[in-house]
């Protein structure tokens, strides 16, 4: 009896929420509601559909009942139908891979639950009896599943729970206690809770993979702009140093071509002297007159001497090396310039790991005055009363940074223009802040300094002097914590002052500054930490 009263109540209920569709479709475009509208006939149209039409006809007739307005009627939203297109609209046909409703004819929705007394799968409609009749109540339902038949136990009609590993089979809790009994068994949920993890897992991976290739694309994109900016400046000055090559050699040439005219125009002037003579010696060769032969020769004799040619020499230039000297010049040119522009860009490199930082006053010494903004400091000459902390450095004028580091990459750039001292870098948390401390990496300091207005020095385990002419307006101070990398760089000249390399970092990492004494005005200008790309001294 029961069975045959389900399929027929979900018949029912099927073909009503049909009738209940069709309820909600527009007769003109024949589609579900988009702003339902009536009509004072009391028919209803999409806003859009029935107001394009009035627009085409001349008269406003609804397309329905044929009834015919003299002023075009005002149109007002039919909230009901409007709440019961949205709710209908909330029960979504089933999507591939999940379950539908096995009740539901035509559209078959998403199933919410499968009944294991049943066998059968429902939707949110379809579901409303196993929620309401009480002999229903009774049934188990559990999370849709498909293939409900194949999940059951044949022998008991329970539902398949357990994998039995000893017959490596799918069994319910019946079978384990009576066929199965001794068996080793894994519980179906628990494996697949398992196998869901290791697929998050596996998708976690995925993205991380995902992830890395973006930042390699990413890193090969700065590298290829690099390489044409690189490339391209090389260019240029290969075809600069060509046309100064092609030039020298031409001026040479033009030069040589001058000189060469200049000595053919006076040969050739000599020679037309030297026929208009013989042509004179040939006419008086001819006269009988013998005494005015001898007069005319005397005059021709007296007549100024011809110029000697044979000591000239002309002497073309020669070309020989010319290319070779072009091409060693050329090589040198391009030496520094692909040292400059990959300096260049290992520096904008570094830049894009700007962090901000700021100084932190309780690590601040006494003598030291911080400005409001965290960003400047400066020796003053009077020693400020502050509490002894633990944190503040008792002795020397130094002070910290706020910000610590303890993994990645991280830069900052500082404004050193105008002193004459001054000492950067990092240093760890753990360093000595109270007593005499000696700059080095084994103390936790890895820095550089200015003393005397030009004696720049690495604080290494032995100092090492640095050759920096003229010295840094701006340093820049670069970290990679995993390389065990400190750089530091002379922001102005994009050049590099010095790099510890192959550190040991086994505490965080603060910023280090030390304005150094005020010197009686002499070092008076502060320290200040800029913004990157920052090319206006705010120091003014």
């Amino acid at each position: 009896m029961f069975l045959f009263f389900l399929p027929q109540s979900a018949d029912m209920s099927a073909a009503s929420n049909l009738r209940s569709e069709d309820q909600f479709l527009c007769s003109i475009c024949l589609d579900v509601f988009t702003d339902p509208v009536s009509t004072p006939c009391g028919h209803n149209f999409c806003k859009t559909c029935i107001s394009q039409h009035w627009d085409m006809n001349q008269s406003c007739q609804c397309p329905m009942c044929k009834e015919t307005f003299s002023t075009r009627p005002q149109l007002r939203v039919n909230t009901f139908i409007s709440e019961m297109v949205a709710h209908s609209s909330e029960q979504q046909a089933a999507k591939p891979g999940e379950v539908p409703c096995d009740v539901c004819t035509g559209t078959r929705l998403k199933a919410l639950k499968s009944c294991l007394v049943c066998q059968t799968s429902y939707c949110q409609t379809h579901l409303e009896p196993h929620l309401t009749v009480k002999r229903l109540k009774r049934h188990q339902l559990i999370d849709a599943v498909e293939n409900l038949e194949g999940r059951m136990c044949t022998k008991h009609d329970k539902l398949l729970e357990l994998f039995c590993k000893t017959d490596q089979t799918c069994v319910c809790m019946l079978c384990s206690v009576l066929d199965h009994k001794n068996h080793e068994f894994a519980e179906l949920e628990k494996t697949e809770a398992e196998i869901q993890q290791m697929i998050q897992k596996r998708r976690l991976k995925i993205q991380e993979i995902t992830e890395s290739v973006k930042m390699s694309k990413d890193a090969a994109d700065r590298q290829k702009a690099e390489g044409v900016q690189v490339f391209t400046a090389l260019m240029e000055s290969v075809e600069r140093r060509l046309k100064e090559l092609m030039k020298e050699i031409e001026d040479k040439q033009e030069t040589t071509e001058k000189q060469a005219e200049g000595l053919i125009k006076d040969l050739e002037q000599e020679i037309s002297e030297l026929m208009e003579r013989s042509s004179e010696v040939e006419q008086l060769s001819r006269s009988e007159d013998h005494l005015h032969l001898l007069q005319s020769f005397s005059s021709l004799k007296a007549a100024p001497p011809t110029k000697d040619w044979t000591e000239v020499r002309f002497h073309p230039p020669s070309y020989e090396g010319t290319v070779g000297r072009a091409v060693d010049q050329l090589q040198e040119t391009i030496r520094k310039l692909m040292k400059k522009k990959l300096l260049e860009a290992e520096l904008q490199r570094v830049q894009q790991y700007e962090v901000d930082v700021t100084l932190d006053p309780d690590t601040a010494n006494s003598w030291l005055i911080l400005s409001d903004d965290g960003k400047q400091v400066y020796c003053g000459d009077v020693r400020k009363n502050l509490p002894d902390n633990p944190e503040r450095f008792s002795r020397y004028a130094m002070v910290l940074g706020e910000q610590s580091f303890s993994s990645g990459r991280f830069y900052f750039e500082v404004q050193v223009k105008g002193k004459t001292e001054w000492t950067l870098g990092v240093a760890t948390e753990s360093i000595n802040r109270k007593g005499k401390v000696t700059l080095c990496p084994r103390n936790g300091f890895w820095t550089v300094w200015l003393r005397n207005g030009n004696e720049y020095k690495a604080r290494a385990e032995s100092p090492v002097d640095l050759c920096l002419h003229p010295g840094p307006e701006k340093v820049g101070v670069f970290v990679d914590f995993e390389e065990g990398l400190v750089s530091f760089y002379d922001v102005g000249a994009a050049a590099l002052i010095y790099s510890f390399t192959g550190c040991s970092f086994t505490h965080k990492l603060h910023p280090y500054f030390s304005p150094s004494l005020n010197d009686g005005g002499k070092n008076s200008a502060p320290l200040i930490i800029c913004p990157v790309n920052q090319t206006e001294s705010i120091n003014n």
